[in-house]
């Protein structure tokens, strides 16, 4: 069974904020993405990305729910951190 979560995070720098946790990413796992969309493979799971209409949105895909939380944490804990000059709150639905 696989768990999801999902968030969708306001921001004008949506397509700035995807691009630098895909290229960050990238120095340790498979990325793929372009200025609108993103993937991330962790060894755990999975994560999408999506900038549109100044949302960036997040969709998490694991085996469990301890990997789950994992890449939760890790993609919130890059992103509030490359987002300092705003204060974005990640929200997230499932799990």
């Amino acid at each position: 069974m696989t768990l999801t979560a999902s968030a969708a995070i306001p921001t004008a720098a949506a397509s700035r904020y995807l691009s630098q946790l895909c290229k960050h990413f990238a120095h340790k796992i498979p990325v793929e993405h372009d200025a609108v969309s993103g993937r991330a493979d962790f060894p755990w799971g999975s994560c999408r990305l999506a900038a549109q209409d100044g949302v960036l949105r997040l969709e998490l895909d694991a085996q469990d729910e301890l990997s789950l939380a994992r890449i939760k944490a890790v993609v919130e804990d890059h992103l509030v951190r490359f987002a300092w000059r705003e204060s974005l709150t990640v929200a997230w639905d499932g799990p």
